[in-house]
């Protein structure tokens, strides 16, 4: 069984570490942690691995965030990966900071990264892990506030929840996506 799990973030320095990168923090963090590396291919930088007898591809799309679709289709495509197969972990402004939520399908909730690979998949029907950042910003302010860094004290407490972040994908692989919703959220 291979599985496509999809961290969604921008490209470049001046995004690292922002509310909008969470995606690729956690897969960032994997490698560090697993100790698998990144290799630049076409429209993404992709690591490939066994887990459980399972080969997962981790993908950091490098089209940024608002054509994530593109290499999401094209890495599906490629690697003959069912949507069902497909995890994709994006930053949530709709969830307190921290919060963890797996969900089977659905909308874009405004978040142009799903959006766009909504579009090019010409489907929602694949697994999403929203990450909380939170919505702390008044009104207007939301593009300033996704691209924000993280503060010192806000980057800490994250550490443990990329670190649960990780086992919710690790379990989506290998125990299937309702035992995993089952097993984490709301925790």
């Amino acid at each position: 069984m291979k599985y496509l799990i999809v961290g969604l973030g921008n490209i470049g320095k001046e995004y690292e570490n922002t509310r909008h990168n969470l995606g690729f923090d956690v897969l960032f963090r994997w490698a560090q942690q697993d100790g698998f590396k990144f290799e630049m291919d076409r429209h993404a930088a992709i690591a490939n691995f066994k887990y459980k007898g399972k080969t997962l591809h981790l993908l950091l799309p490098t089209t940024y965030m608002n054509l994530s679709g593109k290499a999401v289709r094209y890495w599906k495509d490629k690697l003959n990966i069912p949507l069902e197969n497909i995890l994709v972990i994006v930053d949530d402004l709709a969830l307190d900071v921290g919060v963890l939520r797996l969900r089977t399908k659905g909308h874009d909730g405004g978040h142009n990264g799903l959006k766009n690979i909504d579009l090019e998949l010409q489907s929602n029907q694949y697994a999403r892990l929203r990450f909380g950042i939170g919505s702390n910003f008044s009104r207007g302010k939301q593009i300033d506030y996704v691209l924000q860094k993280w503060s010192a004290k806000e980057w800490d407490k994250l550490g443990g929840r990329m670190d649960i972040a990780i086992d919710i994908c690790k379990s989506f692989c290998t125990e299937g996506v309702a035992d995993t919703m089952s097993n984490f959220n709301n925790k």
